[in-house]
């Protein structure tokens, strides 16, 4: 987690470039779940690596995703405690403090996007709100959308149309390309 993870995701950008697949100055990070976290790690560890990033529903703080995993979870922890670090001990504590992207907030640079979904018990609504308001107390800009509908994945079609949508627009904006316009809808 942000460790080797993030160094395999840099390869894979950096290989991209050398090749000229990717224009070093249009790459976004985009991710959901743990690409969600992903992308936060990518905005927080190598903050100008990425021209933006989207985040649906990622894990800003590692320690805050393991004080509130939901009673079906538990059994899980055991094998969390080994591939994360032991959340139950100060220096495990410590450890996924410095992994989490929230402890690194600052470091923020580029434009960021950030989906939610209010009912979702695997990745708390706390996990998104807690890095847009760092975000804000620092002046930092952040798009924020937050479906009161949605859970762990946005499973109403109106939802995934408009969040696409939303997607789509940002990235126009800071990659570039073409968006269909929303009108009305």
């Amino acid at each position: 987690w942000a460790g080797k993870m993030h160094d395999d995701l840099i390869d894979a950008v950096d290989w991209a470039i050398a090749r000229g697949v990717a224009d070093p100055a249009r790459v976004a990070i985009y991710g959901a779940s743990y690409g969600g976290y992903s992308a936060l790690v990518g905005v927080t560890f190598t903050p100008d690596k990425f021209t933006c990033a989207v985040d649906l529903f990622g894990i800003s703080n590692l320690v805050t995703l393991m004080n509130t995993v939901p009673p079906y979870w538990k059994p899980w922890q055991a094998v969390w405690k080994v591939r994360m670090g032991d959340y139950t001990t100060e220096a495990g504590q410590r450890f996924l403090e410095e992994r989490s992207p929230l402890t690194r907030v600052d470091r923020i640079v580029r434009p960021l996007l950030i989906g939610q979904g209010a009912n979702d018990v695997r990745v708390k609504p706390a996990e998104s709100e807690q890095i847009v308001a760092a975000m804000k107390a620092r002046g930092i800009p952040v798009t924020y959308v937050y479906y009161s509908d949605e859970g762990h994945g946005f499973g109403r079609a109106a939802n995934r149309r408009s969040f696409t949508a939303v997607v789509e627009a940002f990235l126009a904006t800071h990659l570039g390309g073409r968006c269909e316009p929303v009108g009305d809808d």
